[in-house]
């Protein structure tokens, strides 16, 4: 398998509403994007879409070495589960020194998992919640 990544590729790792939301959106911004899951249908949800996509196991350290992640310019990994997202930003962190490293993460208590890293957590529960108190607050009931 040739190397699908450059310095150039931001690579989104789990492809669900919030990974297929975030690859779209970086693409229509003109972003070069790498959509990696294991089940071919996640890619359904791609429209409007001009990025590369791959299926494979993103748990497998040969399948990331042989696509190149070490090269990636940001891996943005979305899973829907907690411990996979932070074993696949350690991986990409401490195995292949990726420096620009962000992990979906639903319980807020796992951040101390990543003390002393530079991957950041995103909380999609607590980006809701602050969503909804700035607009329940500014209507002035």
């Amino acid at each position: 398998m040739s190397k699908l990544i450059s310095n150039s590729v931001i690579v989104v790792i789990g492809i669900g509403r919030l990974g297929a939301s975030i690859a779209k959106q970086l693409s229509q911004q003109g972003e070069n994007v790498l959509c990696i899951d294991s089940d071919e249908k996640a890619f359904n949800k791609l429209d409007d879409f001009s990025g590369f996509t791959q299926v494979g196991d993103a748990t497998d350290l040969e399948f990331l070495r042989d696509l190149g992640i070490e090269n990636a310019k940001t891996i943005i990994i979305t899973t829907e589960n907690d411990d996979t997202n932070i074993y696949l930003g350690h991986v990409c962190f401490l195995i292949f020194n990726c420096l620009r490293v962000f992990i979906r993460l639903d319980d807020s208590d796992k951040k101390k998992l990543l003390k002393d890293t530079p991957i950041e957590a995103i909380y999609p529960f607590l980006l809701s919640l602050n969503n909804f108190m700035e607009r329940f607050e500014g209507d002035n009931l």
